[in-house]
């Protein structure tokens, strides 16, 4: 179907402008040199949480190189809609770009806080604390839609539930580093999604 040719292209262009983006940002924040220990992350719940990534992007890239692989999942998606998932996905690349741009050299893919790590109030940070997450979470609603596959929603379900349940322990470490100041900001702004008033 020509169609899905056009979403699986579609898709190949949002991955490669996210990967783009992540990677330039992660590789810029690792320039200081200094080591991440991910011990604090717990081994199991590590493993788990990368597992389930690897999953998720193994099942991606079937649907994009071998669609026919993935066909028994597929759901009745009118194409209007799939077509949303892609403006969408698209335009998550650039709130990706602002997210990251506004954390900076502060980036790590685990809940340890860098030596010099500074506290982010502005940008979407202003609006909410993990702006990140909540951009990851769009992309991969955006991915879910555009492909109209039950199976990658599932897994983008499940990796959104492992951040979700480690934000707590980054958070605590965010209170130790930062202690008062980050308070007053956990106060002022919703965890994900912004807060209806603001203190």
């Amino acid at each position: 179907m020509a169609s899905e040719t056009y979403f699986r292209a579609a898709l190949g262009v949002i991955i490669l402008l996210t990967t783009f983006v992540t990677g330039f940002h992660r590789f810029k924040a690792a320039q200081s040199g200094e080591k991440i220990s991910r011990k604090d992350e717990g081994f199991l719940f590590a493993l788990i949480l990368r597992l389930s990534g690897l999953v998720l992007f193994i099942v991606t890239i079937a649907y994009l190189i071998a669609p026919a692989s993935v066909q028994w999942s597929m759901l009745p998606v009118p194409t209007w809609v799939r077509w949303f998932g892609v403006i969408t996905g698209l335009l998550s690349s650039l709130l990706m770009y602002w997210t990251l741009s506004s954390l900076g050299k502060n980036l790590t893919d685990t809940v340890v806080i860098r030596n010099n790590a500074t506290l982010v109030t502005d940008g979407p940070y202003r609006w909410v604390r993990h702006p990140f997450y909540f951009t990851t979470a769009v992309v991969m609603a955006s991915v879910t839609i555009l492909t109209a596959n039950w199976l990658i929603g599932i897994g983008c379900v499940v990796v959104l539930s492992m951040l979700a349940i480690r934000t707590p322990k980054e958070e605590q470490a965010l209170i130790e580093r930062f202690g008062q100041p980050y308070l007053d900001y956990m106060a002022r702004t919703g965890r994900f999604i912004p807060r209806i008033t603001q203190k």
